[in-house]
């Protein structure tokens, strides 16, 4: 079990099998692209689902949103008057399409949904490129610490 949802959602991205590394809250120094971070954005609770306020053990359903970075090197140069596009086009859909209605397993709460609200391209520095992909995710509220195995 992962002890965090971005935790979760890192799980379910290597499971997949892109071959890019994925990492929480940012690339390891020096890491080259491509590589994807997932960092949480914000936990906001939904009140028409979140159970009744007079009562202390109710359930407390929240939304949080995550978002999903895909960095990856704009060109490469293949020779001294010439470069060639160096991005996988179509794998930021890629994986916006496998995490949107999955079931995260792994994570310390259970999920009852993963929905995709957008995918945006930002040309960056240094030749790069972030395709960043914003996550929903509906869940309770977690009663207690969870201390990572």
């Amino acid at each position: 079990m992962a002890a965090t949802t971005e935790g979760a959602i890192k799980a379910r991205l290597e499971g997949l099998g892109f071959g890019v590394p994925v990492f929480r809250d940012g690339p390891r120094e020096g890491q080259d692209p491509p590589f994807i971070v997932v960092e949480q954005q914000s936990i906001t609770t939904n009140p028409a689902a979140a159970g009744d306020f007079g009562d202390p053990a109710a359930e407390i359903t929240v939304t949080e949103i995550l978002t999903v970075d895909l960095i990856e090197r704009a060109r490469v140069k293949a020779s001294p008057r010439v470069a060639r596009n160096a991005q996988r086009y179509g794998l930021a859909e890629a994986i916006a399409h496998a995490l949107h209605g999955c079931r995260l397993p792994a994570a310390p709460t259970p999920v009852t949904a993963v929905r995709v609200r957008d995918l945006d391209r930002f040309p960056i520095a240094d030749n790069r490129v972030r395709s960043s992909i914003t996550v929903e995710i509906h869940r309770p509220l977690l009663t207690a610490e969870v201390t990572p195995a």
